[in-house]
């Protein structure tokens, strides 16, 4: 049902890679397409029948699984549902297209319909990145925030004031996987080195630091975000891991007492598809600035 809240009728849509769990969704017209992944038996979707804990249990007997786009009906019976839900505009923020040619295919999806107003947005980012973008967009609307502010003012506002960081335990499924980028490659394994990894301008990974231990982890992240954040005076918050959930706890707590004032602070789990790049033992932090 929609809320007085929503006058023009605004519903989102995003993919998988969002990593927006169906709780934190729950009551919001979120709506998600999930991207694809093939593996040595079948093929998947992420998050409906497939997760990052499967993702991890194959690449620790050795397959390589691969990834694809959404499917071409999936996306045009979402959307088909959104008009049925009796929306009749949708902000869509989707997976870099520095990775994914997901952003491209839901915009010409977008173009061609005659029932809803379609208005598309490449996150430059993904995983935390997409998440919070959605989650404060959702908040905007609920604000009485109208179309024409949103997708001319605010959703570029948001795409440019967002600044996710993760680190990878290993650089081997980024490069088997055709998705290393601009990350430097290292002989992290033997020297213990973690790269910290964010997105360029171009929507490609690219490495922004690099620490020994996993214990130095959090605090370049902390770092980091810091710098991000700067003299901003509001702004939200997010984590997200993929394997390391302790961790991932820990740094939430760190992150809140470094950072005080937050609007939101936001967590998220790595999805299948980019774990099939990048593994497990992810760790992430972000900043999304308002002001």
């Amino acid at each position: 049902m929609i809320s007085l809240s929503n006058p023009e009728k605004i519903a989102l849509l995003t993919d998988s890679c969002a990593d927006l769990t169906p709780a934190a969704r729950a009551g919001k017209a979120i709506y998600v397409v999930p991207l694809r992944i093939r593996c040595r038996d079948r093929e998947y979707s992420d998050g409906v029948d497939i997760f990052a804990s499967d993702i991890y249990r194959r690449q620790g007997l050795g397959e390589l699984p691969q990834t694809s786009l959404p499917d071409f009906f999936d996306v045009g019976r979402t959307l088909s549902q959104i008009a049925a839900d009796g929306y009749k505009k949708v902000i869509a923020v989707h997976l870099s297209s520095g990775l994914s040619g997901t952003y491209n295919m839901i915009r010409l999806q977008g173009e061609s319909r005659e029932d809803l107003e379609v208005k598309v947005f490449d996150s430059v980012s993904g995983a935390l990145g997409i998440g919070i973008t959605i989650l404060q967009l959702w908040e905007d609307i609920q604000g009485g925030m109208g179309w024409r502010e949103l997708v001319e003012r605010r959703v570029p506002g948001l795409i440019a004031g967002t600044f996710p960081f993760f680190s990878v335990d290993t650089l081997e499924y980024l490069a088997k996987g055709g998705r290393i980028g601009k990350v430097t490659a290292m002989a992290g394994t033997m020297l213990n080195i973690k790269p910290l990894i964010t997105f360029a301008g171009d929507g490609q990974l690219q490495s922004v630091a690099k620490v020994r231990g996993r214990r130095a982890v959090q605090d370049k992240l902390i770092e980091l975000v810091g710098k991000a954040l700067g003299e901003h005076k509001r702004f939200n918050l997010a984590v997200a891991n993929g394997g390391a959930a302790e961790e991932m706890a820990q740094l939430r707590a760190r992150m809140e007492t470094a950072f005080p004032g937050f609007d939101h602070f936001w967590e998220g789990e790595l999805d299948a598809t980019l774990s099939v790049y990048i593994g497990s033992g992810v760790l992430g932090a972000g900043v999304q600035v308002l002001d």
